[in-house]
Formats: C-alpha cells, sequence, structure tokens
C-alpha cells in the first residue's frame, strides 16, 4: 500500500541529468598534477590514474549548460585510494587529486550560478582500508576503541593478503572494502552526520550506493530526516537495480536508478544488434530483443509499481559506470540509441545521461565503459550529439513531456506509440524499430478530439485526428517521431 504523504523534489521532475566518473571528464591545468598519470587517451586500466579533477567540469559547465544539462551526478569525490573512489578513507574531505574541497565549492558555486543542481555519490555501506577507524584496529587491534565499528571475526586483522579471505565483513569478500556495521551507534551517527555535512555545504542531494546493504529502515528514515530537516528539496536516489516500491513510501528515498527502464530500451531499441555475450552477467539486462507488445508490456509494468509522483522522480538511465555502453551492447547501431535517448527524454521520469553518450563513446565491462572523454570534437559523432541535444531541448519545451499523464496508443508490428497530456498540450511519439517503413493505424479515440491538427515538432508535417485515428502517418525505418498539438 502507497502512502499518501508521498513527496519528491519538485525540481527533480524538470531535470536533465549528466553522470560525470570525475577522474575520466575533463582536467585542469590550473590544478598541479603528479606524475605517474595514464595518458588521457590511453585505454583505462582498474587501478591507474588520468588527472581529470573538479575544475575541469567547471571549466566545461559551457558545455554542458549548451547540451541542455540541468543537474550532475558525480561519482564519489571524497579521499581514496581507488580512482573510482568508492574506496573511502575520509567522508569529509574531497580528494586532493579532484582539487580537494575548495574546487567542490568552486563547482558547486559556478553550477548553481547557471542553474545546475549537483548531487554526490554516498558510500555509506562500506569504507576504505585506509578509513580511520579501520586503520586504528589495524594498529590497535582488540585495543582499539573503535572496534565495534566493523564486524570483525577474528585478530589481527588480514586486510592485504589476498590469497586468504578477509577475517571481517567486507563488500563481495573483498580485502580493500569493509562494511561499516551500521548497528553502532556510533556509526550511525558519524554517517547521519557526514550526509548532513555536505548538504549543508550546498550539494543538492545524494545518490547512495548499495542502499540494500544496509537492510535496516530506520536507519534510512532518520537519513532521511537528517538530509531534508537541512534541505527540503535535497534529492534522495538510491542505487537499486530492480523496481523496489518498498524503498519509495515517502519515508526513506525519493528515487531509485531505474535500470528496469535501461533493460527494456534496450530490448527494444537495439533489437537483434544486441551483444548477447557482453549482456550475459549483467544484472540490469538479461533476456533477448523484445517485441512492440512485450515492450509495452514492461513499460506499462513499470508505470504501475510506483506512484505517479514517484514515477516522475526516478532516475532514467540507459547504462552507467556499472554496465557496458549502451552503443556498445548495441554493437554500434547508433540508430538504437538515437531511439533509446528520444523515448527517455519523452518518458515520465528524470533523465540521464551518462557521459560521453551524447557524442558516440564506447565501452565494454568495467573498467572500458569508464575512458576518459574525447574533447577532441573530431572523434565525436557530431550527429549523435546533435540529436541528443534537440531530444533534450523538446523535453524542456514541452511540459507535458516532464509532468503530464502517460497513455499507451499503439504496440504491434514494430511500431510504439504513447501519449503525454498536460491541460491543453498534447503529445504524441510513435517509434518504428524495424527495417522497413511502417504506416500504424494509431488510435487516439477518447484521447484526441476529431479533428485535432498536430505537428512534428522538428519538421513541422502535419497529421489529423480522422474516425479516432491518426491520419497521414508514415514511419522511415528505424525511427521516431513526435507530435504536438495545442488542445482547446
Amino acid at each position: 500500500m502507497l502512502m499518501s504523504n508521498i513527496n519528491t523534489p519538485d525540481w527533480v521532475k524538470d531535470a536533465v541529468f549528466y553522470q560525470i566518473f570525475p577522474d575520466r571528464f575533463a582536467k585542469s591545468i590550473a590544478l598541479p598534477k603528479p606524475s605517474n598519470l595514464e595518458t588521457w587517451e590511453s585505454a583505462p586500466t582498474r587501478h591507474g590514474f588520468k588527472g581529470g579533477d573538479l575544475l575541469g567540469i567547471v571549466e566545461r559547465l559551457d558545455y554542458l549548460e549548451e547540451l541542455g544539462i540541468t543537474a550532475i551526478y558525480l561519482n564519489p569525490v571524497f579521499q581514496s585510494a581507488a580512482n573510482h573512489r568508492y574506496h573511502t578513507y575520509d567522508y569529509y574531505h574531497v580528494d586532493p587529486l579532484l582539487g580537494g574541497n575548495d574546487a567542490l565549492r568552486k563547482l558547486l558555486d559556478e553550477a548553481h550560478r547557471r542553474g545546475i543542481r549537483v548531487v554526490l555519490d554516498g558510500v555509506f555501506n562500506h569504507a576504505g582500508r585506509g578509513f580511520y577507524q579501520f586503520h586504528h584496529i589495524l594498529e590497535n587491534g582488540s585495543s582499539s576503541p573503535y572496534i565495534d565499528w566493523f564486524n570483525i571475526k577474528s585478530l589481527p586483522l588480514n586486510a592485504y593478503a589476498e590469497d586468504q579471505k578477509p577475517n571481517y565483513e567486507a563488500w563481495w569478500s573483498l580485502h580493500g572494502l569493509p562494511k561499516l556495521n551500521t548497528k553502532t551507534p556510533a556509526v550511525r551517527e558519524f554517517l547521519w552526520s557526514v550526509a548532513r555535512h555536505w548538504i549543508e555545504f550546498g550539494i543538492d542531494g545524494w545518490r547512495l550506493d548499495v542502499p540494500e546493504e544496509i537492510n535496516d529502515p530506520p536507519f534510512w528514515q532518520e537519513f532521511r530526516r537528517r538530509v531534508k530537516t537541512a534541505n527540503p528539496e535535497a534529492y534522495l536516489v538510491g542505487e537499486v537495480w530492480h523496481t523496489a516500491p518498498d524503498w519509495l513510501q515517502g519515508d526513506r528515498f525519493d528515487a531509485v536508478t531505474n535500470y528496469p527502464f535501461a533493460t527494456a530500451c534496450l530490448g527494444y531499441f537495439a533489437e537483434e544488434a544486441i551483444d548477447h555475450e557482453l549482456v550475459r552477467g549483467i544484472s540490469y539486462a538479461q533476456g533477448p530483443h523484445l517485441s512492440s507488445g512485450e515492450f509495452a508490456n514492461g513499460i506499462e509494468g513499470l508505470l504501475g509499481a510506483y506512484a505517479p509522483e514517484v514515477t516522475r522522480s526516478l532516475l532514467n538511465l540507459l547504462g552507467s559506470h556499472d554496465t557496458p555502453r549502451f552503443l556498445t551492447l548495441a554493437r554500434g547501431d547508433e540508430s538504437a540509441l538515437r531511439l533509446a535517448v528520444l523515448f527517455q527524454m519523452t518518458y515520465p521520469g528524470v533523465p540521464c545521461v551518462y557521459y560521453g553518450d551524447e557524442i558516440g563513446m564506447e565501452g565494454k565491462r568495467d573498467p572500458d565503459c569508464r575512458r576518459a572523454f574525447p574533447w577532441d570534437e573530431e572523434q565525436w559523432s557530431h550527429e549523435l550529439y546533435t540529436h541528443v541535444k534537440g531530444c533534450i531541448s523538446l523535453r524542456h519545451a514541452y511540459p507535458a513531456l516532464r509532468r503530464g499523464e502517460y497513455r499507451a496508443l499503439h504496440a504491434r508490428d514494430g511500431v510504439y506509440a504513447f501519449g503525454r497530456r498536460l491541460q491543453k498540450e498534447a503529445l504524441v511519439m510513435a517509434f518504428n524499430v524495424s527495417r522497413s517503413v511502417r504506416a500504424p493505424q494509431i488510435q487516439v479515440a477518447g484521447y484526441l478530439p476529431e479533428g485535432t491538427l498536430l505537428r512534428e515538432v522538428w519538421s513541422g508535417n502535419a497529421v489529423t485526428v480522422a474516425e479516432g485515428t491518426l491520419n497521414g502517418v508514415a514511419l522511415p525505418p528505424r525511427s521516431g517521431v513526435v507530435w504536438a498539438a495545442s488542445l482547446s
């Protein structure tokens, strides 16, 4: 039973997010660098650093603003001995390789000046083995006052011998990721204080890493209370890879990472191009390609899983730092990504672009999906960039695409069509994933008045409602169209 007091941040419903892996997006010459960095252009490795930093992001805000981005989600930025920074050892200091706290301050100030929000990645299930309290136990054993900050099975700690399992609870049994004992009051208070500290510093929300590992509703309820007391409009989104209505009842998170959305988009828009070998083992993308009817059923299931207020706040992504890139999974078929992006920007929820997808970056499994952004524009797919920018602009232009009702209208023979309506604004989107021209009979009786004239938003070509059907529809192969009308 959904709670009646669900209230998600209003700004989120109008946002378009851009996910940045800080070490790989941009680096500033204003920040001195250590000597032992990988070259920017070389293939990424599990342990190597490229030298991207927060000042580099500041210097590329013009690029993000031009693309239409209104919110940034950053992978972890706190001090860590890993290039991805999920091995946190100081939660109160931004990594000096990224520019430290001053660089985050500058990024927040410059982004906010442009109306761009910034959400940080919160890793609160586990720390790194360099974390002060864990190091204290390494040095002092059972005499350490922090012994109850972790679930320790025996002493001394085996923190480095990889040929033996760690003798403490660790995420995926990785020695470098000791799990915090969140049953200990001091640990709970520490994490809640960290969460509130950075909200007061000026960040606009948290993306919470593996929150299901802390299966403790009161912990997250108090987490939400602390954060929302500091900023009622802060966005809380949990990294959950499946539908998770229990987490979104108004007492914990505002949203989750909508990987089931990515699953549906890959299965439908990539069609037979899906690289099944690369997909194997990726928990969000298991099935074969979907028919129009199967896609429609999947989308309807997603829409029905949550209250409308929640659906409008879900983080809809096509890929992330944890998955092969969508374009690579589609074997380089840009038409699949173009269709998926158009659907993403016209579907309810909050679209999130993984850095570089808009210019055609590719990448297989981690670490290959974390390549450095190529700022040499000769390496870009400009056709794809123009399309993504146009789709984002479309979303900004029509409130119905952000807040309007959703209605499926047609799903057969490689075509899926749906409508979005808000007051007098109405749009119809149609996608032809087949390799042939389609002229579907899209039924709109009871949805659009007879005689309604709709114009395609980019070409201006018109279709009309005649006898309850869109008249004059012809969809080229592998194409998506958007018609808009103003109702009287």
